[in-house]
């Protein structure tokens, strides 16, 4: 087996045509493979936290969330290396339980003896000269297989490998995020590295980026659907947005989040050719992905209220149609 060592930088690129859930669990299958088996990354009775990128309720048609077959596919191969599958977030408008029910994979991953959990008792951690809430959660899982959703995003360019890791912060009733914007939001650069830092206090083993259908335009929430293929995996979130990045025809360096990554130390050269295995493409694979047009990062202290009311109503409607409100 090759050790995991060797695969620091490399990136597993899956061409993948469609959420068939056969073809999507051998194209994941494939990448774990190709970064040197699941071995590597999940070991007989882990408890390992699987953290799709969940925002609202909306069927899977609707591109701004993980598809469920990746989620799905996941779970599965946790479960068969001896792991104990947790799948977590602290969606904006709802709780864990409601998103992956309106993507209808709840019951299928209940069958597979999957843990359904919202990231919330949040741990006070000191993450870029702030007090930041972090799941506790997250905190305790052993393994952390993070599961973005490629996506246009109005505020910080795209989202990638680091800003699905945002969904870890679990206080303020799950408002804490919002808060974050409001307090860092002046200062893009101290916001993003407040993700990294994130990213790495939680240091998932392995990002796996859902780019078979990404949102282009208006995201992360109100963009379009747009086929892009491919699925990227790798240990290192920098080389999987420099990936990200070259499916779209983005150009990393107009992007706050690996800007400032390279002001930290932790990015690769731009120079520097990223070690890619798996599939081929001609870069860029999508040369007309819509970006998204910018606006500004802070939240303003009306919008935090009004994401307040909407995360009431949503939940108020989760009880109207359950007759009880979800675990929070």
């Amino acid at each position: 087996m090759v050790s995991l060592e060797k695969h620091e930088h490399t990136v597993a690129i899956q061409r993948c045509r469609s959420y068939d859930p056969q073809e999507v669990y051998s194209a994941i299958s494939r990448q774990f493979e190709l970064l040197g088996g699941v071995d590597c990354f999940v070991k007989p009775r882990q408890r390992v936290l699987i953290k799709p990128n969940l925002i609202v309720p909306k069927p899977p048609e609707v591109p701004a969330q993980t598809h469920p077959e990746v989620i799905y596919a996941v779970a599965r191969i946790v479960k068969e290396a001896g792991g104990f599958p947790v799948v977590g977030d602290s969606p904006a408008w709802s709780a864990t339980a409601g998103c992956l029910k309106a993507l209808g994979i709840d019951e299928r991953l209940r069958k597979l003896d999957t843990e359904i959990v919202n990231l919330n008792r949040p741990v006070r951690m000191d993450i870029a000269g702030a007090s930041v809430g972090i799941s506790r959660v997250a905190m305790e899982a052993d393994a952390i297989i993070n599961l973005p959703k490629l996506k246009a995003h109005q505020q910080l360019g795209a989202s990638f490998a680091f800003k699905n890791m945002y969904g870890c912060i679990g206080g303020l009733a799950g408002k804490e995020k919002a808060y974050w914007h409001f307090a860092r939001g002046g200062e893009v650069e101290s916001f993003c590295r407040m993700i990294i830092g994130i990213y790495q206090k939680l240091n998932p083993v392995l990002n796996i980026i859902d780019g078979i259908v990404a949102m282009e335009g208006q995201g992360p929430i109100n963009g379009q659907p747009r086929e892009v293929g491919y699925l990227v995996a790798g240990t290192d979130p920098v080389a999987c947005e420099r990936v990200c990045c070259d499916l779209v025809g983005f150009d990393a360096g107009d992007l706050p989040l690996l800007v400032t990554a390279g002001k930290m130390g932790i990015a690769l050269p731009t120079d520097e050719p990223i070690n890619s295995v798996g599939d081929v493409f001609v870069k860029p694979a999508c040369p007309d992905f819509k970006p998204a047009v910018q606006t500004p990062l802070r939240f303003t202290f009306p919008h935090i209220c009004k994401s307040i009311a909407k995360q009431c109503v949503v939940l108020a409607k989760h009880f109207l149609r359950s007759g009880r409100m979800p675990k929070t």
